[in-house]
């Protein structure tokens, strides 16, 4: 089995258990890539709507931890929406993004749309979007920007003010539907 199938098996697996209101299995891994500290986000998407999406930006712990509890923070935790209830898990698409270290961006021309993901950090706010985000939106880097400057409840340009840290990363992402690497 690959391991985005096993990733996307063990998110689903947690999240019928979760659901249902049973404690999330014990899940063992075969791939070694679970054993890897990596940053994660499990997106959830209902009918191609979000529906939840929870993540960690650095690995803190094994992915094969961190994949199950990320399940089950973006099916309860997402303050954006509802607890999903088990009668809808039938029709929500899991997607899982595993993201590369974070790097600072230097010169604005060498963010990329579809290969970067971006972070902001300006006093004490932060936002991160994902790098399927502006693909998904039809964003240009200007858009991409603006709209991460918002998601992190700053006004636009923010991430040109001094003080201001632009990190990019990448991730493998993969979903039930399809798997690509940017």
């Amino acid at each position: 089995m690959s391991f985005a199938s096993e990733a996307l098996q063990a998110v689903r697996k947690t999240l019928e258990a979760v659901l249902a209101g049973r404690p999330a299995p014990q899940l063992t891994f075969s791939d070694p890539r679970f054993k890897e500290h990596c940053g994660i986000f499990v997106t959830l998407k209902k009918h191609d709507e979000l529906r939840g999406c929870i993540g960690l930006i650095r690995g803190i712990e094994p992915l094969s931890e961190a994949i199950s509890e990320m399940a089950v923070a973006a099916a309860t935790q997402d303050p954006r929406f509802p607890k999903v209830q088990l009668a809808e898990l039938a029709d929500i698409d899991i997607e899982i993004s595993v993201l590369t270290p974070l790097s600072k961006v230097a010169d604005l021309a060498e963010i990329k749309i579809g290969r970067d993901g971006l972070l902001l950090q300006y006093r004490g706010h932060s936002g991160l979007l994902l790098p399927q985000v502006p693909i998904e939106w039809n964003w240009d880097v200007e858009e991409f920007l603006e709209n991460l400057c918002h998601k992190a409840g700053l006004p636009a340009g923010s991430h040109q003010e001094p003080g201001a840290v632009l990190l990019k990363f990448s991730a493998d992402i993969f979903s039930e539907n399809r798997h690509e690497q940017v």
